[in-house]
């Protein structure tokens, strides 16, 4: 009878283990996700995770690692503490110092727990052999060393410490902004060094080419006209019609990322940004103030752009640029230069890459049109657009758009 109860007994704990691990797996597959892990080490869809994508920065390119479970090429052989110091520290697995390319400036504020529930998710990740390109840095930022310099400055190890004043939503959009998500990296403008410019932060700034928009609640240049919904809308799908719809970097962060965050997390996440100083921006203008819907007028003084217009954009964005059932309108829109400053970037690099943002609500598409057109003719287009229907001062010439294209 003893040996039959201590069998029940030993099953029921190794059932009740399993299922303990299989939570926790399940646990990191979210919070890999709400960290974005899968956007920088993925180069090949067909190999997520496998590292070998090229992280641009303004001293070159920081090729993202293997977090596969390959015991070689990848972290399968790496140790929980390892793991951890290199999330907190960015100390590698030899001891190397990481780039800052890599956000442990904001995973440092990660909890032990959902540390080691990411890793024990990356852990059943199947094994790629995949060895990381080297660095294209120039010198002297290819000095690792470097970055203990670095580091003396711009950064502060500490775990996330909850404000017991603010409510249980607030500290868990904190969280999630600061220090899960890293919205900052990428919403914030760098200094000279490529340090963070705390007195700035979510006020947007340039990545990659792309201009980040501002998450402050700043009514004209941020979200603070937004309403909740909008706001839901646009992280859960990448699309908030007649505000803005989540182009290049941005629309990779809500196919791979925050179109899975459980409704709690996104309205915690909203919550938070409601709250954060709001900054504004020199001359910016609501994006209702300008833009105009308009037909295409190929025998205007504006001729070369219309005809470029009517041949590539009409059958989709309309005729008057008021876009359609599917297909966004283009007037007053962010892509046209109202994202708080006077910028036409996006759209060039939108034209020139084009959209892919594969959602569960649905999937963007847009052509690529960097073959077909010269950096002349997209600046001709650039141009027309802002010029009638979104801000006429964002304008941009062909050198710049070539520059854009490399």
């Amino acid at each position: 009878m003893r040996a039959r109860l201590a069998c029940l007994i030993v099953l029921l704990t190794g059932a009740l283990g399993a299922a303990n691990a299989q939570t926790k797996i399940g646990q990191g597959d979210y919070l890999v996700r709400a960290g974005g892990c899968m956007n920088c080490h993925t180069a090949d869809p067909a190999r997520p995770f496998a590292g070998g994508r090229p992280i641009t920065t303004p001293f070159g390119n920081v090729f993202a690692p293997n977090i596969t479970s390959d015991r070689e090429t990848g972290i399968g052989a790496w140790t929980d503490a390892q793991f951890i110091r290199a999330m907190r520290e960015g100390i590698g697995r030899n001891g190397e110092r990481l780039y800052p390319a890599f956000p442990y400036t904001s995973y440092t504020l990660l909890s032990d727990a959902d540390l080691l529930a990411m890793r024990a998710f990356l852990a059943t990740v199947p094994p790629v052999r995949a060895v990381t390109p080297r660095n294209t840095l120039s010198f002297p930022f290819d000095q690792r060393w470097l970055m203990a310099l670095w580091n003396l400055v711009n950064f502060s190890r500490g775990r996330f410490v909850p404000d017991a004043s603010k409510s249980a939503e607030w500290n868990r959009g904190a969280y999630l902004v600061e220090g899960l998500g890293h919205c900052g990296e990428c919403h914030t403008p760098r200094d000279w060094l490529g340090g963070l410019k705390r007195g700035e932060r979510l006020a947007g700034a340039t990545v990659a080419g792309w201009q980040a928009g501002n998450l402050t609640p700043d009514r004209i240049a941020g979200i603070g006209a937004w309403r909740d919904d909008e706001l839901l809308r646009f992280l859960s799908t990448g699309a908030a019609p007649g505000r803005a719809y989540a182009l290049g970097p941005m629309a990779e962060v809500v196919a791979t990322s925050t179109q899975y965050l459980t409704p709690a997390d996104l309205r915690a996440t909203i919550a938070y940004l409601r709250t954060v100083p709001p900054i504004a921006v020199k001359d910016a203008r609501a994006p209702a103030s300008f833009g105009r819907a308009a037909r295409v007028d190929v025998t205007s003084i504006d001729s070369e752009g219309a005809r470029l217009y009517a041949n590539a954009c009409a059958s989709c964005h309309g005729v008057t640029g008021e876009g359609g059932k599917v297909f966004p309108s283009l007037v007053h829109d962010g892509v046209t230069g109202a994202l708080g400053t006077a910028t036409t970037r996006n759209l060039v690099l939108v034209i020139l890459r084009g959209v892919n943002r594969p959602t569960r609500d649905a999937h963007a598409l847009m052509p690529a049109f960097a073959a077909e057109f010269t950096d002349e003719q997209i600046a001709v287009l650039s141009n027309y657009v802002t010029r009638h229907f979104g801000d006429p001062r964002a304008t941009i010439d062909a050198k710049t758009v070539h520059s854009l294209r490399q």
